[in-house]
């Protein structure tokens, strides 16, 4: 390789990955290939669409890859042909045999958005938030054959706001860590190696994939906890409830700062109606539900759907 750029492989498929993407191809490193995962359905046509990393791809004229599985014989010849100096993998969805991760020259770097070894594993910024972190951020993974186990080559915080959701999160994240691999880059083209640390062994937590069952609002949690779960589903599979049996997404909620807000009440029971949203009692204090979708309708105000439903004071929520 010559002094300051890299033969850089890419693997990555949603905006998140793209963004390194777009970091990497300023940066003016050549890459021979990206890999994505297959097209599939998006939107309410389901028509077939390709992922945000191979869009942006195809706009640069990059060799694109779409294999459904990495472990084929004729698709690993078929990678291991191309030289590349490192493979930057950003939420590519397909896991690297061992074979794989030995092709590059410098090997594999993942780009995982949390501070390693606290969540591991496919959903770190929804479980994040529906825990109560303050502070979360990304983590450049020389990778293994374990998940999310390897050496940590770089690392780079970022607060959590308070009223932070998975989706603008994520973004944040993506920012950084676009930013974090192109300084890993600049380093390995300039020093031709990069000095990595094992992961400790105390604090590792693991993101397990979130599921659409697990969406439903637990009125028996606190207020904060319903909250954290609300922004941490945000933008899926979305928090949800029900009201007459009917399914309604929850979008936006704040808890109430009254101590003993809903104390007397069974949770979900709707304390109050008004013009700022619906008052709703949990496990341990209170929360008001600020914007909601009822099934089959847009995303409104709470106290407008309220009004056009004859929403009273209470009605049980989840019943």
């Amino acid at each position: 390789m010559t002094r300051g750029s890299l033969r850089v492989g890419f693997a990555g498929t949603p905006a998140f990955a793209a963004t390194a993407l777009a970091s990497i191809l300023r940066a003016g490193h050549t890459i021979p290939l990206v890999l994505s995962q297959p097209d599939r359905p998006k939107g309410r046509g389901l028509a077939t669409a390709p992922s945000e990393v191979k869009a942006l791809a195809t706009r640069h004229d990059l060799h694109v890859l779409q294999p459904a599985s990495l472990k084929p014989d004729a698709v690993r010849e078929t990678l291991f042909a191309i030289d590349i100096d490192v493979l930057v993998v950003a939420a590519y969805g397909l896991l690297l045999p061992p074979p794989v991760l030995g092709w590059p020259r410098h090997g594999c770097l993942n780009i995982h958005a949390s501070l390693l070894p606290r969540w591991r594993g496919a959903a770190p910024v929804a479980r994040a938030i529906e825990a109560g972190d303050r502070e979360t951020g990304v983590t450049i993974m020389q990778m293994d054959a374990g998940l999310d186990t390897g050496a940590i080559v770089a690392r780079a915080g970022l607060a959590i706001d308070a009223r932070e959701t998975a989706g603008t999160l994520v973004a944040k994240l993506a920012a950084l860590g676009a930013t974090t691999i192109g300084t890993v880059l600049a380093a390995l083209a300039q020093a031709g190696a990069l000095p990595a640390t094992p992961q400790a062994a105390e604090g590792v937590t693991y993101a397990h994939k979130v599921r659409r069952a697990e969406a439903r609002i637990d009125w028996t949690r606190s207020a904060r906890a319903v909250d954290d779960a609300v922004r941490a589903f945000d933008p899926w599979p979305a928090a949800w409830t029900t009201l007459d049996g009917e399914i309604v997404k929850v979008w936006r909620a704040t808890p109430l700062p009254e101590a003993g807000a809903g104390m007397s009440a069974l949770p979900g029971t709707i304390l109050r109606v008004h013009p700022l949203g619906l008052d709703v009692a949990c496990g341990e204090g209170a929360l008001r539900i600020d914007e909601l979708q009822p099934a089959n309708a847009r995303r409104m105000p709470a106290a407008a759907f309220a009004a056009g439903r004859v929403v009273i004071a209470g009605t049980r929520l989840g019943a």
